[in-house]
């Protein structure tokens, strides 16, 4: 099976539509969407209803913390930016939406990985996997030998070896990587709707699931009507600017 990632769509219709063809395109056999499939963006509503349509034909998806942030009233945990946007975001659903948000898991498991939002250790902590220590941490809480996470806006790659040494590896675009049984994985596929490594190009990876390949993309996509918008709605300018600038 040939399964499309995507992590951290953050509401940005234009960079989900991109990762959706380009997906189609290299004939993805299912997708999973590892949360936050709100927050910073102008099209929550659109974002919710097209995963739902997705989860429809058997696709998989997680909750993330700002998708959690709709249904609390308490969110002391979120800088106010994160905040003002959450509470946007909640008045700008149905209440179809708002229940299969409530719905989410947290984790979920398939084969031989394991797929959450933030890490593997307390997914419902959110706590960040943003360096080599963290990712160990994360890959010794499971015992799956492939997980896959989302949180940090960031394209990454981590293995462990039988002795518990982690090493980074920074994938390259369109690279298969093959993903040695004799290690341990935690990929990051880096972020659909927020891209923050300084390049605007949206970010998914397609996982083969028989071959254990996994390759990542960068989708570019219409960044001025997704900033526009971000605008238009009333939320922060640099939200639009960091769609522009993927940082």
């Amino acid at each position: 099976m040939l399964l499309a990632v995507l992590t951290d769509l953050h509401a940005n219709r234009e960079a989900v539509e991109a990762c959706l063809a380009h997906a189609k395109e290299r004939a993805a056999d299912q997708y999973a969407f590892l949360g936050d499939l709100v927050g910073y963006g102008a099209d929550p509503g659109w974002v919710i209803d097209t995963v739902m349509a997705y989860v429809n034909r058997g696709a998989y998806v997680l909750m993330g913390n700002h998708d959690l942030g709709v249904l609390q009233d308490d969110r002391k945990d979120m800088n106010p930016t994160a905040r003002f946007v959450v509470e946007w975001t909640r008045q700008n659903l149905n209440e179809v939406q708002t229940n299969f948000i409530r719905e989410l898991p947290m984790q979920f498991e398939l084969d031989q990985c394991l797929f959450v939002h933030a890490n593997a250790w307390a997914p419902e902590r959110w706590e960040y996997v943003d360096g080599a220590m963290e990712a160990a941490r994360s890959m010794r809480a499971t015992n799956a030998q492939i997980t896959f996470c989302g949180h940090v806006h960031t394209p990454s790659l981590y293995h462990m070896n039988h002795a518990g040494k982690v090493a980074t590896f920074t994938p390259s675009p369109d690279v298969s990587v093959p993903l040695s049984k004799l290690r341990r994985w935690l990929a990051q596929p880096g972020s659909v709707g927020q891209p923050r490594d300084g390049n605007p190009a949206a970010c998914y990876a397609l996982f083969d699931t028989q071959q254990l390949e996994l390759t990542f993309f960068r989708v570019p996509y219409d960044t001025e009507t997704a900033s526009q918008k971000v605008l238009a709605a009333g939320l922060p300018a640099s939200l639009a600017h960091r769609l522009i600038h993927g940082a």
